[in-house]
């Protein structure tokens, strides 16, 4: 594992930490995202309503009206709390832009702080529809299009997770490049993370790989702008067993010469056995990492594909 240079500081939904925040004076703590993923971030705690000043414990309230542009309305006396909300998550954004976030994690059903599929009620008090986005979270996501954002329910599924922490340990080592961008180090960086992008979205890395073949002899911050905005598009692209199984067999390739025709067809069993679904993905890059130390292949030792993450944090042991 690579290690960055600055924390990886990620924002959360306080009571996902275990904080006592909640309308009831609870919380809905996490354990994974603060005793497996904790110890390898810094997390920067959020809770919308009680940084606003509604107190714990306070009145429930849930989204009503237009789902589109809902109200945040108290449940049991109706009172509207819409434009306190909207006032505080603007302040509280430009706040967090200070924090050089590298993610966040938002409370899933929450009014304020859900990012889909959130509760809103008709005014009449008829049968809720299951497509509003909390006012905290919409805020955010419109302010900071590119940074990852996650729900901690989403987090249960094995891939979303791998691809939410691929995510932010990516624009963690982009932005460490970008404290003292060069052409030749805009170039390394493209080159170590060439297998991962291509696990993503190949069609996105060729866009990518056009920009860094023909950088601008000056004016190197702003020909890097729309590099970052296809990286983080890329990155949003879900992988699958096709994708992975194709760059593992790129991977393969590199070892023409010095293996034989048995380590080769032991290597792309277990890469179809892998794209079939019946071993996890840590498998076939343990065997890969085995070859590139045994037969020292610099540049696939540098290639992030083969290390994206710390590996405590399991995310390629999943069927």
């Amino acid at each position: 594992m690579r290690p960055t240079e600055a924390p990886i500081r990620i924002g959360v939904s306080s009571c996902l930490l275990g904080n006592p925040v909640r309308y009831d004076g609870g919380h809905k703590h996490d354990r994974w995202i603060t005793g497996v993923l904790g110890p390898h971030v810094e997390f920067v705690p959020v809770c919308p309503e009680l940084e606003c000043g509604l107190g714990v414990p306070r009145e429930a309230m849930h989204l009503q009206g237009d789902p589109a542009a809902p109200r945040l309305v108290t449940i049991r006396s109706g009172r509207d709390l819409t434009d306190r909300m909207l006032e505080f998550a603007r302040r509280r954004v430009e706040e967090l832009a200070a924090e050089d976030l590298c993610g966040f994690i938002f409370k899933s059903d929450s009014p304020s702080s859900g990012m889909e599929r959130v509760k809103v009620y008709g005014a009449s008090g008829s049968s809720p529809q299951k497509n509003g986005v909390g006012l905290f979270a919409r805020t955010f996501m419109e302010r900071f299009p590119l940074i990852p954002v996650e729900e901690e329910g989403r987090l249960h599924d094995a891939r979303l997770r791998e691809n939410f922490i691929e995510c932010i340990f990516t624009l963690r080592r982009w932005r460490d490049f970008r404290r003292a961008p060069t052409v030749a180090g805009w170039i390394a960086f493209h080159a170590a993370h060439k297998y991962l992008l291509m696990s993503h979205s190949p069609v996105l890395l060729r866009e990518m790989g056009r920009l860094v073949s023909a950088p601008p002899r000056r004016g190197l911050e702003t020909a890097l702008e729309p590099y970052e905005s296809l990286l983080l598009a890329a990155l949003r692209t879900k992988p699958t067993l096709k994708k992975h199984a194709n760059v593992l067999l790129h991977l393969l390739g590199y070892f023409k010469q010095e293996l034989g025709a048995r380590e080769k067809a032991e290597l792309v069993e277990v890469i179809d056995h892998y794209r079939a679904g019946f071993v996890p993905l840590i498998v076939p890059v343990t065997l890969l990492r085995h070859h590139v130390r045994l037969h020292d292949k610099p540049y696939l030792a540098d290639q992030v594909y083969l290390d994206p993450h710390p590996v405590e944090l399991a995310l390629r042991n999943h069927v």
